[in-house]
Parts: structure tokens; C-alpha cells; sequence
């Protein structure tokens, strides 16, 4: 398809400027959300057509992080899951926890769904905060973001650093090679008619996400300059065709804020256990953030796909009707919302919201294809 520069002027202010898009709304020039899923995401009312069920199965799991006390949330988040996709799919879950699972708490998941359920102990060396850390300073620390009023500012580290590192190399995580990360109290909006673990598989994608927002600067104040100073003794591990413009709005000076919100994510895990990652997490976890902040995966994670993937192994899943914490994704295109007998608001959600990194990646997307970065 050919787009103009003045047509790709115009998409990109809408896309990335909420006052030349509440103005071109009032001359009737909003951008038509159908044609710029078309432009920026391969058709894609028929794009999952091919990964309807059949026998086929890709090796892969859900995987659900959570505590005894969050079983009424498990359960919100089982039967939409089931009822959406897996109760025909019947993909097998993984439930972690630092404690024993209680009985209580495997009867009510097992009543649930009739695929494989696997429950498992988190081992101590991959929870617990580390023996480099002085936790003098890390008290410090949290103390400061309590008092400051930071969201979690006291609380996380050990949930972020094994989340960032740790989750794929557990015991039962082992044997399989794509997830689907879960959590307690999410609603899934649309029947999902498609196997997202096949497209990913067939399509040679290896991070998958519905919504990208803001990080809590408070939280990472020097994550960036790690991450530089990892990339500078590593450029080898830098991807040709990198996502760096979602990330950083300066060619790298400095980190924009933006990244992939993690309690979705759909993945790859012989990425994450593969060198680069593996290395990039060690520096890192050495780094003593994740206890002297509050370095969260959502960032970790988005800064390695958007380094050292290319932007075409990253995928935007649309027909995923998805909501956490109040912000949801409904789907852009029509055609998938209607497919999908979707129970949320058609391109009426957090999408484009001040909130959302949505726009930026659509942007880069679109310089992309034009065969321009911005």
C-alpha cells in the first residue's frame, strides 16, 4: 500500500498529538481505525484466520504467579480464560508461589478446567533478595518511596527480580518453550478464535503484548543508564532493525518511559534463556536495582525486546480483548471486535489514552513500513 508523506504526517499527528487529533476530529479527519490496523497490522481481520483449532499444539503453558489469598482472583481470571479460549484449546497452566499452594487452593483451580494443571514451589535462591545486597541501602530506599507516596514504593522487589529472571527457569517451566503470563483478577473481553502460541510459533515472533504504558519514573531512576552501559560493552547483542524509538524519544540519550505492560505478554522462552538476555539480566540483577529502586519487569523485559529484538519478531495482538486494574484493551478493528463477540467498547478504551505507549509504537510501525525512523 502507498502512503504519502502528507498522509503520513497526518497519522503520525493523530497518532502522537492529542491536540492536533482533537482538532482534526472536529473537520471530520480522524484517521479510520479499520485502515490504519490495515496499514500497521497486515490485515488483520484475516491475519489469524490460519491458527484456528485444529489438532496442531504449540509447546507451551500458561503461567499464573500468585498467592493462596488471591484464589477468588485466580478464579475471575480462569473461568474468562477458559470460557474465551482454553476450555477448547486446553493448553496446560503452571501456578508458582514463594509458599506451599494449599489444597483449598488447587481444588478451586481444578474445578475450573479440565486441561493439565501443574502447582509449584519458587526455590529460595530465585525469590529471596540476594546476599550482595546491603539492605541497609534498600531499606533506605523503600522507606523513601513509601514516604514519597510511590505506588508499591514499599513493596515488589523479590515479585519484579523473579518475574525479570527466574520464571522461565523454574523446574516446571523447563519443558516448555512458549507462555502466556496470567494473573490474578484480569478479564479476558472477546472469544479469542485463534491459537496466539501457534501464530507466534509460525510467524517467528517472540514477545507478544495487548497494552504498553508509562513506568513510575521514581522507580528506575537509573535503569537507563545501566541498560547503556550494558549495550556499550555488548553491541553485539543490539538487533539490526531494533525497537529503540519506542523506548527512548532521543536516539538513546535518554528512556522515555515506555514499555510493554508485562502482565500480558505472550513469549518466547528460549529468548529470555538464551545469551543475551541471560547476560543482560546478570548485569542487571548485579546492579542491585530491582532492591536499591524498584526496577520492574514490565521495563526490564520491554528494554531487551526493544534492544535486541528486531520490531518485526514483536507482535501487537489486537483480536485480545484484555482489562487489569481497570485499563482495557478492546479491539481497533471492527471486523475482530464483531469476531470476537467482544463485551467491551469498540475503539473506546485506554488505546490512545495520555496513558498509553500505543501511539508511540503505532509510530514507529508506521515510520517502519515508510521506510523512515523518527
Amino acid at each position: 500500500m502507498s502512503i504519502t508523506p502528507q498522509l503520513t504526517a497526518h497519522l503520525l499527528l493523530t497518532l502522537t498529538n492529542y491536540k492536533y487529533r482533537t482538532f482534526a476530529a472536529s473537520f471530520g479527519l480522524s484517521p479510520d481505525g479499520l485502515f490504519l490496523q490495515h496499514v500497521l497490522y497486515e490485515q488483520p481481520a484475516t491475519l489469524y484466520n490460519d491458527f484456528a483449532p485444529d489438532d496442531a499444539r504449540a509447546n507451551a503453558t500458561f503461567v499464573v504467579l500468585a498467592r493462596n489469598s488471591e484464589v477468588k482472583g485466580v478464579e475471575q481470571s480462569i473461568r474468562d480464560l477458559e470460557a474465551r479460549f482454553n476450555a477448547q484449546y486446553q493448553y496446560p497452566y503452571v501456578f508458582l508461589n514463594d509458599e506451599e499452594f494449599t489444597d483449598a487452593f488447587k481444588g478451586r483451580v481444578l474445578a475450573l478446567t479440565s486441561a493439565p494443571v501443574e502447582f509449584g514451589l519458587i526455590p529460595a535462591e530465585h525469590w529471596n533478595q540476594p546476599g550482595w545486597i546491603d539492605e541497609g541501602r534498600a531499606l533506605a530506599s523503600r522507606k523513601k518511596m513509601q514516604k514519597d507516596g510511590v505506588m508499591y514504593g514499599g513493596a515488589y522487589r523479590n515479585m519484579c527480580r523473579f518475574n525479570s529472571g527466574f520464571f522461565y527457569r523454574h523446574p516446571l517451566m523447563l519443558k516448555y518453550r512458549y507462555y502466556w503470563r496470567i494473573e490474578p483478577e484480569v478479564h479476558f473481553h472477546c472469544d479469542i478464535n485463534f491459537d496466539p502460541f501457534l501464530f507466534m510459533q509460525q510467524n517467528k515472533k517472540v514477545y507478544g503484548f495487548t497494552m504498553s504504558v508509562y513506568e513510575i519514573a521514581e522507580t528506575i531512576s537509573s535503569l537507563w543508564s545501566t541498560v547503556s552501559a550494558f549495550v556499550e560493552a555488548h553491541p553485539a547483542y543490539l538487533a539490526a532493525a531494533n525497537s529503540l524509538d519506542f523506548v527512548s524519544s532521543d536516539r538513546g540519550a535518554t528512556y522515555n518511559l515506555c514499555h510493554f505492560w508485562s502482565n500480558f505478554e505472550i513469549g518466547d522462552m528460549e529468548w529470555y534463556r538464551g545469551e543475551a538476555y541471560s547476560k543482560f539480566f546478570d548485569y542487571l540483577d548485579r546492579a542491585g536495582g530491582f532492591y536499591y529502586e524498584r526496577w520492574g519487569d514490565a521495563p526490564v523485559h520491554s528494554l531487551a525486546v526493544a534492544l535486541f529484538l528486531n520490531t518485526s519478531q514483536v507482535h501487537f495482538f489486537d483480536p485480545i480483548g484484555y482489562q487489569h486494574d481497570g485499563w482495557s484493551h478492546c479491539p481497533l478493528n471492527h471486523d475482530l471486535w464483531e469476531q470476537g463477540s467482544c463485551s467491551c467498547r469498540w475503539r473506546g478504551e485506554f488505546d490512545y489514552q495520555p496513558q498509553s505507549c500505543k501511539a508511540r509504537w503505532d509510530q514507529l510501525k508506521l515510520a517502519t513500513i515508510n521506510g523512515t525512523m523518527t
